[in-house]
């Protein structure tokens, strides 16, 4: 399992996060996401590199 904070400081930000991670099919269920909010996101995988790369944009 891997854990990172991320937030998101424009809308388009979240949808192109959301976008993004629909792609895979190991990674979260969310129950919100809003702007200027710091969250936690686990993903429950080994095999989650690429995505976690391609995320580290969002961190907080």
């Amino acid at each position: 399992m891997s854990e990172m904070k991320i937030t998101f400081k424009h809308p388009e930000e979240i949808r192109e996060f959301v976008n993004m991670v629909s792609k895979y099919d190991f990674v979260l269920g969310i129950m919100h996401l809003g702007l200027n909010n710091v969250m936690d996101v686990k993903l429950h995988s080994d095999d989650c590199e690429e995505l976690q790369k391609k995320i580290l944009k969002y961190a907080a």
